[in-house]
């Protein structure tokens, strides 16, 4: 193969029962009828986390439950397990990671109105070199020519 870019977007995605709710934008009320933040609702309490990448070794590859207070480190470590394979997948390829991102997303839990991390997507671009590939080779001879004379001091 010759140089070529992957554009590889992976992320870890939360889903619950979002819109199915009775109390849609009240909080939860205790016995007093005060508010008691401290207590998740059913659609915190139901939300789950699942990768829809094609990477075997990232976590969240079956559907798990996270709390609301934990989702933003764990969607972080996951999305950072993805920027790791990345590198790994380049150095072991004779490749060179060219760019990784990550971009958290954020919600609002329409039952408590409590926001939290509920996703993010991962980007990375790897270049790879291959020296036997002819079009490689060509490529770098016409590189070559170009280069030639560009920094030449006439004056010497």
């Amino acid at each position: 193969m010759g140089i070529t870019g992957i554009d590889n977007n992976t992320g870890l995605y939360g889903y619950g029962n979002e819109g199915k709710t009775d109390q849609i934008g009240k909080n939860a009320e205790n016995v007093d009828g005060k508010d008691d933040k401290s207590k998740e609702c059913q659609t915190c309490k139901n939300r789950k986390y699942v990768d829809g990448s094609d990477e075997m070794n990232v976590s969240f590859k079956s559907a798990a439950h996270v709390s609301p207070e934990a989702a933003s480190t764990a969607v972080r470590a996951h999305e950072g397990q993805h920027v790791s394979n990345a590198y790994n997948k380049a150095s072991e390829s004779d490749g060179k990671v060219i760019s990784a991102s990550v971009r958290i997303q954020t919600s609002v839990c329409p039952e408590c109105g409590r926001s939290y991390v509920s996703g993010g997507v991962t980007s990375t671009q790897i270049k790879y070199y291959n020296e036997s590939n002819p079009y490689q080779q060509d490529l770098k001879v016409a590189d070559g020519i170009k280069a030639r004379g560009e920094r030449v001091d006439a004056g010497a």
